[in-house]
């Protein structure tokens, strides 16, 4: 191996820099998961309630 190549080869044996965060996941399934309910509270509040129940069919 060439001088290049064994530089390169020690820089990945501390490749721990893409390391799973959990933190910044639960933020994101946090985050759709209040679009989820606020736009099931949309759906159910405002266009289904005070109305009569449609059969479609």
């Amino acid at each position: 191996m060439g001088q290049n190549e064994t530089a390169h080869a020690a820089d990945d044996v501390g490749g721990d820099d893409a390391e799973f965060d959990p933190v910044g996941t639960l933020t994101l399934i946090g985050i759709y998961f209040a679009i989820l309910v606020l736009s099931w509270v949309y759906i159910y509040y405002i266009e289904f309630l005070g109305r009569d129940l449609v059969v479609v069919g």
